[in-house]
């Protein structure tokens, strides 16, 4: 078996990231997936610009092209309240079926060897060995939820409390260019969302916090139907969400962990593709530096570009675990751009909370009431 530099599983966002930053290090990296592409991923298909702005540096050709700009966001809170404005940045809704292919294609084309295999056993050594099958010298878990990378390491799938679960399917939709999100007070915090792709189609699915019980799928588009009336999808499929606000850690010994695999999902707005394209860039970078000390590296490259915000996005999910706090913060959003510009950069890419922003919703708090059924 030869010895690559860099092994990747999971050839999503995150993985083909890994494999780009890996190869513009100078490292031979093998890229394994276990499906072949393109192949579906359920997943609300928002790519914020500042994922575009990740993949850019990368090398990746307009990952986003052919589909239109979404401007607008328009944001119900659980007691009624709205606002609607322009997005700081705009983004795009492109299906994973396509964008993920467009991205394994990038790393394929600067030289990752992609081979379609599913990883049952990985093997911890100098080198580390996978299935008995590959070796490498450094390894990147990025398949998902479920990963296999992560449990070899010891740690489980995240507990109750900090995992979503969402559902997910296509409808017939005005294109509006505007993205809607609903949230209810009912099973909070809980939300369903419909972003338009720009071909007469949207995204639409519905997301809650999972708190110990299994929930149907009849449960769930029962609720979507409820919060968007008239988003009929054909099928729908479901996928969990590991919250960031229960990461194990980022590595061990050789063995580096990126996207979902880490649990890097915004517990705001259960956005991740940002986190996942970043994170990926960052441990395929150090991983082509080489192994000595790699997880360290990788720690400390990670709490330097996300650590402030992580924790800040943990906190405002604490907060708004009461939902008058978010009914506060979407009125805050409304009477101020800069309060709705912050609370987008939270939930959608890297931003911070602010003394101005926690000051103008305290305020709001105080003189909040609901909106009238």
């Amino acid at each position: 078996m030869d010895v690559y530099d860099v092994a990747v599983i999971g050839a999503g966002p995150a993985g083909s990231a890994a494999a780009l930053a890996a190869l513009r290090g100078g490292a031979r990296v093998l890229l394994l997936d276990r499906a072949g592409f393109p192949r579906d991923k359920p997943c609300g298909d928002g790519i914020a610009a500042e994922a575009v702005d990740v993949l850019t540096g990368l090398g990746v050709p307009d990952p986003v092209a052919g589909f239109r700009r979404v401007e607008r966001l328009r944001l119900v809170a659980p007691g009624g309240a709205a606002v609607a404005r322009p997005l700081p940045r705009p983004a795009h809704t492109v299906p994973r079926r396509i964008f993920d292919e467009r991205l394994v294609r990038a790393a394929v084309a600067a030289g990752a060897e992609l081979r379609r295999h599913t990883t049952r056993r990985v093997r911890g050594d100098d080198p580390i060995v996978i299935d008995e099958r590959y070796r490498a010298r450094v390894l990147i878990g990025a398949d998902g939820a479920g990963s296999v990378v992560r449990r070899s390491l010891g740690h489980g799938a995240n507990p109750a409390g900090h995992l979503a679960i969402a559902i997910r399917g296509y409808a017939p939709a005005a294109d509006t260019g505007e993205q809607v999100i609903v949230t209810t007070r009912q099973r909070w915090p809980a939300y369903a969302w419909q972003f338009p792709i720009g071909d007469g189609t949207a995204n639409v699915g519905y997301g809650e916090l999972l708190r110990g019980r299994p929930l149907s799928r009849a449960y769930l588009r029962h609720r979507l139907a409820l919060l968007l009336p008239g988003a009929e999808p054909a099928s729908v499929r479901g996928h969990h969400l590991p919250l960031s606000t229960a990461r194990p850690a980022a590595g061990r010994g050789r063995i580096l962990l990126a996207g979902d695999a880490l649990s890097l999902i915004n517990p705001l707005t259960g956005e991740g593709i940002f986190y996942a394209v970043l994170s990926g860039a960052l441990a395929g970078a150090e991983a082509a530096r080489g192994p000595h000390d790699v997880a360290r590296r990788y720690a400390t490259a990670l709490r330097r570009r996300l650590g402030r915000h992580l924790r800040h996005s943990g906190l405002a999910a604490r907060l708004t675990a009461w939902p008058h706090v978010a009914d506060a913060a979407v009125t805050a959003a409304a009477a101020d751009p800069g309060t709705f510009a912050r609370m987008v950069d939270l939930g959608l890419a890297d931003g911070l909370l602010d003394v101005r922003t926690i000051g103008r919703i305290a305020t709001r708090m105080v003189h909040w009431r609901p909106v009238p059924a």
